[in-house]
């Protein structure tokens, strides 16, 4: 599996990009523009948008991939299929129905679901225990979700975190954010596996109870 860092190495994957470029491109231009410019930009054929784009977010999209798939090669993989297909799929982006930023996630985040079905179908985890992603259903807006913005969301995210317990705290940051298995985490911390699954599911289990007290978080009765 090929491990890359920059914009160069993803666009040298794949023989669909029209390299050298037909359209002239400002480059100074593109970096002050917003995400949705660049998508249009794109569209027109200024390829090197999407490496302003790729810039933006690969870190953010490999943080979805990795928390779903808990495995840093599957993570780097899908991280590049998400951006070749943000190229080759551009035509599908409305402005209109919400950001670019939204729409990569959101397409990062179905992916990934996929890909870990299609993994757990042919044994790839092998009984590991796997996180149990937080329902987010996009349908509801294309730009927020349950009426918060995504930086409105990673702030109660934030005080839901705050909640916890330090070793809670620890043990999900570890396992979401470094995309780290349990029995790593108990090796890591020098403590029982079951202390450590202990903290995971009852912090985990907080953090929902926690959400669903928020006003914005609860659902509608029909």
């Amino acid at each position: 599996m090929q491990s890359f860092s920059n914009w160069a190495q993803l666009r040298q994957m794949d023989g669909g990009f029209p390299f050298p470029y037909k359209v002239p491109v400002n480059l100074q231009k593109l970096q002050k523009s917003s995400d949705e410019e660049l998508m249009e930009y794109l569209r027109l054929g200024q390829n090197d948008a999407l490496s302003i784009l790729f810039d933006r977010y690969y870190r953010l999209v490999f943080s979805v991939a990795i928390r779903i798939l808990r495995d840093h090669g599957e993570a780097e993989d899908l991280m590049q299929d998400v951006f070749l297909d943000v190229f080759h799929k551009v035509d599908q982006y409305d402005a209109a129905k919400g950001s670019a930023k939204t729409w990569i996630l959101q397409y990062a985040y179905h992916r990934s679901l996929n890909r870990q079905k299609y993994l757990t179908i042919r044994n790839f985890y092998d009984g590991q225990e796997l996180p149990i992603p937080i329902e987010w259903d996009p349908s509801q807006s294309s730009n927020s979700w349950n009426g918060l913005t995504f930086s409105d969301w990673a702030a109660v995210i934030e005080k839901g975190m705050a909640s916890l317990t330090e070793k809670e705290r620890t043990t999900i940051n570890k396992a979401y954010y470094q995309g780290m298995e349990l029995k790593e985490i108990a090796d890591q911390l020098h403590e029982p596996l079951a202390n450590v699954r202990n903290h995971y599911y009852r912090g985990l289990k907080k953090l929902r109870d926690f959400l669903q007290e928020q006003s914005c978080f609860r659902r509608k009765r029909a």
